[in-house]
């Protein structure tokens, strides 16, 4: 029997993995670039994600699933839309703050509630609504600066278009999960992640010998922080797929707005940014629509 909760506690690990991995590769964009840096998550976590789905066979004698042709299309939404968001993040980070690009990002729940709907039927209740709108809305009050809409349009809408990359790459997976149809979801989730960054590693691969070979000589001389970057994406990644598993995409990318907390940490002892009274008050509200969506669950 499947603890009720557990797709909450697999959130909040991810989130805090996904913390980690943000910042390890907002570093690396200054060695490797956006693409070089982007593409450190998916070659570096893939080994892990292998050495997972090995671990989970051996240890749960759960034989390899056979997916029909209509996993395919999910699976490649869920790799590339998570690409293209990667990508998007990045180039933000680089023009504004680390909290601040996380919040952009983070307007993504509405996005997912409302691609969950159409795409997968997931139902979004009043009480969920409400509490993705008042967490949404604590992410925006971080957002919004007075005067900093001057040159400030670009990395805006920059962000956004990542969170809307993340929504649609998070209803991938958790379609291509459900579309498994596993009793074992661990054994679903975890083979969606393998497939899914061995797309992603073979075809940057590929773009990055054919294009730019100086990139990809570049991540292999920087192997040690990306390694841990792929560690943590490895991570982070396994516990999203697991939490897909369990619940709606809307549910658990609203439960992961505790990644704006644990990126204001990450900002003040790691890069030495300071939290500002607006952003403080945007944190209570995100907490405050994570705990409503706690209860409304």
């Amino acid at each position: 029997m499947i603890t009720p909760w557990l797709w909450a506690i697999f959130t909040v690990i991810a989130a805090f993995f996904q913390t980690l991995r943000n910042a390890m590769q907002r570093e690396l964009t200054g060695k490797l670039g956006t693409v070089g840096a982007t593409h450190v998550r998916f070659l570096f976590g893939f080994p892990f994600a292998v050495i997972s789905l090995l671990g989970i066979m051996a240890v749960m004698h759960a034989p390899l699933p056979r997916p029909g042709w209509t996993f395919w299309p999910w699976v490649i939404d869920g790799a590339f839309a998570q690409v293209a968001a990667t990508a998007l993040m990045l180039v933000a980070m680089n023009e504004r703050s680390f909290v601040v690009t996380i919040a952009y990002l983070k307007t993504e729940p509405i996005q997912v509630a409302i691609f969950g709907l159409i795409f997968l039927g997931d139902a979004v209740t009043w009480p969920m609504m409400t509490a993705i709108l008042v967490a949404t809305a604590g992410v925006i009050v971080m957002s919004v600066k007075p005067g900093s809409a001057a040159g400030g349009i670009r990395p805006t809408l920059i962000g956004l278009a990542s969170g809307g990359m993340f929504a649609l790459s998070a209803i991938g997976y958790r379609g291509a999960i459900l579309n498994l149809q596993l009793p074992n979801y661990i054994m679903a989730a975890t083979y969606t992640l393998v497939i899914g960054l061995l797309m992603q590693a073979v075809v940057l691969s590929l773009y990055l010998l054919l294009r730019k070979p100086s990139i990809l000589l570049a991540i292999m001389r920087s192997w040690k922080p990306s390694l841990f970057a792929g560690l943590m994406g490895a991570l982070a990644s396994q516990f999203w797929f697991l939490a897909f598993a369990l619940a709606t995409a809307a549910s658990v990318r609203t439960l992961a707005l505790i990644e704006v907390l644990f990126a204001q940490l990450t900002a003040r002892f790691a890069f030495g940014q300071k939290t500002t009274a607006r952003e403080a008050v945007g944190m209570v509200l995100v907490v405050a629509g994570v705990v409503l969506l706690i209860l409304a669950y």
